[in-house]
Formats: structure tokens, C-alpha cells, sequence
């Protein structure tokens, strides 16, 4: 079994277990992740694991959760179960909460850059040095900006800021995580890139799943177009024919799938920095526009989800030739399929009989929460400011 360390929030390690039912490590390229530990109450140690308690896998500083629930029940004949059930999320879970507030001279805190750029100015407003200093997370540190990542252009306004920054991984295909610094005694904020191990490319040994190659024992195969569109309409400020509209996408006859986005948010002017209202330059609008209207496009993909069991006797190596983040081929030559993608999530299944391994390739299946979440957004960006 994987030992699991417990330490504090100050670094002081407590004990280390051994001996528990099972741990479940989901590892989350874009979201939070979490860890569930299944543990017998009377295990040497187990009332160390209270809630605020940091639990670290197997010694690895970028696996580490908190503990926020710990759970026991009593059994139809009223006797107390002899296991606590312990759900931790993954340490970065702490960017939840906070928002993301603006300047005090602007409506939004707008940001342009590197995605890398863009997810630690989000961070380092609202974290690490935000204007007031009751919000500051003073073991939070935000590493080097190395500028990695395609060019993004975020506004941002009282959202939750883990979800931001999930959905500028989705836009720029970065991963982020707060990982432990042990030596200098802090928290420190990662912005990470994936490697190229697809087929096509040749700077790196490719990493191919597949029945056939024996590094999948199962494959779950699901392909949707319902809510699938390429073309955009998006609707700036303005009334009737005065409103500003700009189109992003395209495509022909039965292959154009058309979508109206509701962006009257995206202003026409800004305060300078005497407060005064200013026109913004056309070219800055549109370009927004154009932006909101990419966004909501790539939401609006065609939807390809694949999970799949890894076998561990694989000719690939879990964490030296491919790990979370990563671009893999997908391949089913009795389905016809072959597709490139990233692994977006990592459950590590630990149990006494052995270790398993299960993997989410690209977009995970949505529910119906992410889809009412999903709508949720639309429509607030449709309330009229």
C-alpha cells in the first residue's frame, strides 16, 4: 500500500499510515481532485486525521490534499461502523475561496497574455497580494512566470477563482496545481505544461492506449454533436439596430451549426485612471467579442469522451512515460477509432489486493450538474448591466 503522510498546515509531519481499506487519489489536470481514504477507526494514529489536516501520497509534494469531511455511521442496529470515510480535495481546492475582484477604478479585472500570465495575475490579485489584506493566504506563494501557453484575453468578476482558472485550463490546455515547497515552507502555485506524445510527433517516444497494444484493459467509447456548434453570432451593447454584433466560425449547409451569444457585459467604455468614462478602442471590442464568441465555441465542440483501465504490465510506465496532462493516441482498430487527446484526470485506486489505475482522455462525460452549471453561466453573462 502507498503510505499516505499527515501533516500540518505548518509542515510538521504527525505520523505516516500504512495500513488502511482503501484510497481513491483522483488526480485533476484542469478542476481540484480529491482524495478518499477508507481507514479502520482503531489503525494506530487514525484520530491524527482531522479536519485541516494535509494528507501527502506517498511522499510526491504535487499529490497532496486537506481533509474537510470526515464521516462514520452507525449500522441498523445502532452500533458505530468501524471505518472512517475521510474526503480531502487536493490542496489547490483553497483557491476556492476566493473571487475574483476587480480594481476599485474598473468594472472587471481585465488580463492579456500568456495563459500562464493570466491564471497567476488572477492568483496573485486575489491570493498572494490582493488590496485588502484580510484575503491575503500568506503560506500561498506564486512561482516564477515563465509565459507559457497560448496568448489569452480574461475579464473577470466576482467568480470563483478555482473555477476560473479551470476554465482558462480548458481555453489554453495549461494545468495548475498548489504543490508543497517543503524547503522554503510554503504553498507554491504551478502553472504546468503537458508533453506531445502522440503519434504525429517525433521529439518524444509516443505513448499509444489501446486493447490492441495491451495498455488498456478496458475502453469506454461515447461521441455526441446534440449541443454541438461552429458558428456564432455575438451580441455586444446597444439596442435594435444600433446593437454591435460580430460572427466567429463558420462552416456550409448542413455542416454550419449556428449559436447567439448574449455578451451586452463587454463594454463600450473604461475609466481612465481619474474615473472618468472613456470610449474604448474598436478594435479592443471586437476583439473581446470575437474572444467570448471562441469560448463559448470551444464549450460547444463536438463532444469525444474515452475512459479507460490501464493495465499495469503495459509496455508504458505510469509517471516516467506518460502522466497526468500529457497528449496520448487512443486507438480501437475493431472500432474504427484513432484519436489524439490529453489525459484531463488520474484516479490511483490503492486496496490491499493490489493498485489499479483508471484514466479520463480529454473532456470527461458531463453530468447533469456540469450541464445546468454550463447553462448557468450563459445566462448570467445574458443580465443586462
Amino acid at each position: 500500500m502507498k503510505p499516505i503522510r499527515v501533516v500540518t498546515q505548518d509542515f510538521e509531519l504527525l505520523t505516516e499510515l500504512d495500513r488502511y481499506t482503501s484510497a481513491i487519489v483522483e488526480r485533476d489536470w484542469r478542476g481540484v481532485g480529491e482524495l478518499e481514504l477508507r481507514i479502520n477507526r482503531h489503525t494506530r494514529d487514525a484520530h491524527l486525521l482531522q479536519k485541516g489536516v494535509v494528507l501527502m501520497v506517498g511522499g510526491d509534494t504535487s499529490k497532496v490534499f486537506i481533509i474537510r469531511r470526515r464521516e462514520i455511521e452507525l449500522d441498523q442496529d445502532g452500533k458505530a461502523s468501524e471505518v472512517w470515510n475521510i474526503r480531502a480535495p487536493a490542496l489547490k481546492s483553497i483557491l476556492s475561496q476566493r473571487l475574483t475582484l476587480p480594481p476599485s477604478h474598473t468594472s472587471y479585472d481585465n488580463r492579456q497574455g500568456p495563459a500562464e500570465t493570466v491564471m497567476k495575475h488572477y492568483v496573485e490579485r486575489n491570493v498572494v497580494d490582493p488590496d485588502d489584506s484580510e484575503r491575503q493566504i500568506e503560506k500561498i506563494h506564486v512561482t516564477d512566470n515563465e509565459e507559457k501557453g497560448e496568448t489569452l484575453q480574461w475579464r473577470s468578476r466576482y467568480k470563483n477563482l478555482a473555477e476560473e482558472l479551470e476554465d482558462q485550463s480548458k481555453a489554453s490546455g495549461m494545468g495548475w496545481n498548489v504543490v508543497l515547497n517543503i524547503a522554503e515552507q510554503r504553498w507554491d502555485f504551478v502553472v504546468l505544461e503537458g508533453k506531445d506524445l502522440t503519434t504525429s510527433q517525433s521529439d518524444n517516444p509516443p505513448v499509444i492506449f489501446s486493447p490492441q497494444f495491451d495498455s488498456l484493459k478496458s475502453m469506454n467509447f461515447y461521441e455526441d454533436d446534440t449541443d454541438y456548434r461552429n458558428a456564432a453570432y455575438v451580441g455586444g451593447q446597444g439596442e435594435g439596430t444600433e446593437r454591435r454584433f460580430v460572427e466567429v466560425g463558420g462552416g456550409e449547409g448542413l455542416e454550419r451549426y449556428e449559436t447567439f451569444v448574449d455578451a451586452r457585459d463587454v463594454d463600450e467604455e473604461e475609466e481612465d485612471e481619474e474615473g472618468e468614462d472613456q470610449p474604448r478602442p474598436e478594435e479592443d471590442i471586437i476583439e473581446e467579442l470575437e474572444n467570448r464568441g471562441e469560448r463559448e465555441l470551444r464549450d460547444r465542440e463536438q463532444e469525444v469522451f474515452l475512459e479507460g483501465d490501464i493495465l499495469q504490465q503495459s509496455p508504458f510506465t505510469y509517471e516516467t512515460d506518460y502522466d497526468l496532462g500529457d497528449i496520448v493516441t487512443l486507438q480501437n482498430k475493431d472500432w474504427g477509432v484513432t484519436i489524439d487527446a490529453r489525459i484531463t484526470m488520474i484516479r490511483e485506486v490503492y486496496e490491499p489486493d493490489g493498485f489499479s489505475l483508471e484514466a479520463v482522455f480529454g473532456d470527461d462525460r458531463p453530468t447533469l450538474i456540469k450541464k445546468i452549471k454550463q447553462d448557468m453561466k450563459q445566462s448570467s453573462a445574458e443580465v443586462r448591466r
